[in-house]
Formats: structure tokens, sequence, C-alpha cells
């Protein structure tokens, strides 16, 4: 879940801004891609700088409202384009060399407060969570996906122990009724749950984050940007992901171990220039960097974020599906039909 939030708006609060921009200091200028525009929070602040460039993108069609607005100020130092991860390398010149590209991945502020757009367990709106650029919605999810198949999607992209039974009462619900509101489908949850009177939780959360997961592609399109960005990322260039659970953090962690380990190719085998499988990365910092206090305190939806970033070495690209192995039951899951 992002929280990304403006520089001069508390509801458009960028997650750790101070940090990224230690990593990526932008008072030495330089091209930058912001992948996740969202309001422009980390576009805003390196613009400050002089001799900045800034490439963002986003999904979601909303930000371009935002992006005018830098557009209008920074004419020639800031582009935006409408896209999703999976489309960034054919969206980017291949001349261009950024200094950082950076993700803050999962949904805005603007969305969530949004009830329109169905994110939140806690607005009356439309059963949405609709990105952007999608095939179909949550509304479409509930309401025509089989019992066994919801049950999959909620179990695994929610970490949700009691995935069956509210499959099985969203079916039995939507046998008399359509489920159109976030409001139904939250009460449906909540009667299927078992009460846990000292959890801080809401029963919603995790069925919620679930259908948004797989509404949106976001494990698929995760791989597919960090497989753009590190082919677009020349030596030295930094790649920064900010995170919002475990799912996304495991690939993420799974794709810089394996890019920055030394691959090893046998003597039997001739030599040729696609088996030069050297270090991708350096991991500088192993360990996850987290939001400080005093930022949790300003911005609650911080607490759970996690950031990680690696270095490019010079090595050529090449091509692995070792994330695909290890977390084959979330793309699978991820790719069922509706």
């Amino acid at each position: 879940m992002n929280a990304t939030m403006g520089l001069e708006n508390v509801d458009h609060y960028p997650v750790m801004l101070d940090q990224i921009l230690s990593i990526i200091s932008p008072q030495h200028g330089g091209m930058f891609i912001d992948c996740t525009f969202g309001a422009g929070g980390y576009s805003k602040a390196i613009l400050k700088y002089p001799n900045t460039e800034v490439i963002a993108i986003d999904r979601d069609k909303n930000s371009e409202k935002y992006a005018k607005e830098i557009s209008t100020k920074h004419p020639s130092r800031f582009k935006f384009i409408n896209t999703k991860f999976s489309n960034l390398e054919e969206m980017i010149k291949k001349n261009l060399e950024p200094k950082a590209i950076i993700f803050d991945l999962g949904f805005s502020s603007m969305q969530i407060n949004d009830s329109k757009r169905g994110f939140s367990f806690q607005k009356k709106g439309p059963l949405d969570m609709r990105m952007g650029i999608n095939n179909f919605s949550a509304k479409d999810v509930v309401n025509n996906m089989s019992e066994s198949d919801l049950a999959q999607i909620i179990k695994n992209f929610g970490d949700e122990k009691e995935g069956k039974k509210i499959a099985n009462k969203i079916i039995n619900f939507r046998k008399k009724n359509l489920i159109n509101t976030s409001e139904q489908l939250s009460l449906i949850v909540k009667s299927a749950k078992r009460k846990v009177f000292n959890s801080k939780i809401n029963p919603s959360t995790k069925t919620f984050q679930a259908l948004r997961i797989f509404v949106n592609k976001e494990i698929s399109e995760l791989k597919k940007g960090l497989d753009a960005a590190t082919r677009i990322l020349k030596d030295n260039g930094i790649l920064i992901v900010v995170n919002f659970h475990s799912i996304e953090d495991k690939i993420i962690k799974s794709f810089f171990r394996f890019y920055s380990e030394s691959k090893s190719v046998s003597r039997h085998i001739p030599i040729k220039e696609d088996n030069k499988k050297g270090i991708l990365y350096n991991l500088t910092q192993k360990k996850i960097i987290r939001p400080k206090d005093k930022e949790i305190k300003e911005n609650n939806r911080s607490r759970s974020a996690k950031l990680r970033f690696a270095i490019r070495t010079s090595n050529k690209f090449y091509y692995s599906n070792k994330t695909e192995e290890l977390f084959k039951k979330y793309f699978e899951v991820e790719s069922i039909n509706i």
C-alpha cells in the first residue's frame, strides 16, 4: 500500500523522502525515473534541485492533473507517461541513462480516500479497486469467479486463513444479490470471520488487499518493472523500491539477492556472450530501511513501509525466471482467468 502524498498537503505525503533523497543525491544533478508518480511527491522534491530531470509514470490517469502542474513549472525537465510498470522499458528511450529509478508500490492516499475508487472498506462507494489500465474490477471478481478461485486469491494474496469461509459467504450472498459496493463486501467478510476482540486489524483488511493485488496484477507488474528497470539502468544507477506488504518484500529481496550473487558457468560449456552471467547489482545496504518514528507519527500509513535499494553494475543484463520459480503460487493465482 502506497502512502504517497504531496509535499504541501498532508494528504499526499511521500514516504521516506529524506532517506530516498540521501540515497540518490539529486543535488549533484541527473535524470531520474519516478515509476509511481501518484501526486508527484518524489518528482517535486527532485526537481527542486537544479540540473535534474524527471520522467514519471503512473497507471492512474487521475495523476495527470498533478503532472500538468509540474509540467507547467518545469516544462523542459519533466515528462509524465500514463502507463504500467510492464511498459516501462518501451516507454523510455534506450539512450537515456537515469541516475536512479524509484518504485513506491501499492495504492496512494488519494486513491484510498476517494470512495468512488472502492479501495477502502471504510468508504461507502462502488466496489472497483482498479488503479488504471485494467481488464476487470473487484466487482467483476466477486460476482463472477468460482468459490475455489476466490478462496485461492483471498488466502494467497491476503494471507487470510479463513479464505474458504469468506469465499463461501460471497457465493451465498451473490446468489440473491449482486455485490456492488465496498460496504457490502466488508459486511460479508465480517460475517464470515471469527470475532477477535483484541485485534487492531479490521477483519476486511486482508480480503481487500487480496482483491486489489489480483485486480491490478501487482505481482507480475512488479517483476516486469524490476526487470525493465534493470535493463535500463547503467553502471552505478540506483534502483529503489518502497513496499508495504510481505509478498512484495519477499519478491524484491529475492530479486536483489539473485542478481547480486555471482553465477558460475560450467567449464565444459563453451563461453558465449549470453553465458557471461555476472553480478548485476551491488547491495551496499542489505537490511531494509524503515520510516523514522517522527514520520510514522505524522503519517500513520507509512508504518508498514520498507525500503530496499541496490546499485547497478556494468555487467550485461540477463533474464532470470528464478523469482517466478520461488513464488510460483503467486504468479499462478494471479493468472487465473475471470
